[in-house]
């Protein structure tokens, strides 16, 4: 669950509530309440960037370092969306 980041070297935790089921020797039981810890911890404001949207806006960011969650903040707007991913270093 900690890779370093092929570019900074720094180290991370990489772990996903919609992909990450378990720690490696642990049954999912086990894993759960540190993970649940992991995500809620990572969720605090002070780690967050909320984005204010105008036209024009753009956003980008590492997978392998930051997490990407979308609230359902615009309700009744249209949100067009080109996903485009980079080729990068792979994760050690």
């Amino acid at each position: 669950m900690v890779i370093t980041h092929p570019e900074s070297g720094k180290q991370a935790l990489y772990v996903n509530p919609g992909f990450t089921l378990r720690f490696d020797g642990w049954t999912a039981e086990e894993s759960q309440p540190l993970l649940r810890y992991l995500y809620q911890h990572a969720a605090r404001p002070e780690f967050t960037c909320r984005l204010q949207w105008r036209n024009g806006s753009l956003a980008f960011w590492d997978n392998r370092s930051t997490w990407h969650y979308a609230l359902n903040d615009y309700h009744g707007q249209r949100r067009l969306m080109h996903r485009i991913t980079i080729e990068g270093s792979p994760l050690h």
